[in-house]
């Protein structure tokens, strides 16, 4: 077993609904797709999980979309700002959330 105590793990919540008209544009897998391209550029391992969630706008309206939740472990705190920055942009959002915290990470090794 191989355990790392110190690991940063970075999530980014995209959501897929248009900035300007409050919904879905495309098909899920091209927004799928654009993140996929967008992890290699950077050349970061990453995770990512469709989910579904709800928030209310400064005005009071709320909304309901899909969401990608990307996972991102021990990436720079820069490049992350810069995923995100590129993920708003190519799937226009008004904003997206990053969290961050601290982890433990253990990988299990099984040989035959």
């Amino acid at each position: 077993m191989l355990m790392n105590d110190k690991t940063t793990q970075y999530s980014i919540y995209i959501g897929l609904n248009d900035a300007d008209t409050g919904s879905q544009k495309f098909e899920t897998e091209k927004y799928v797709s654009i993140l996929r391209r967008v992890c290699q550029n950077y050349h970061v391992a990453f995770s990512f999980q469709l989910t579904n969630g709800g928030y209310f706008h400064d005005d009071g309206r709320y909304t309901e979309e899909n969401t990608l939740q990307l996972m991102l472990l021990n990436a720079e705190e820069s490049t992350v700002t810069e995923i995100a920055k590129d993920l708003c942009a190519f799937f226009h959002q008004e904003s997206v959330m990053v969290t961050k915290s601290v982890c433990s990470v253990v990988f299990i090794r099984d040989s035959l």
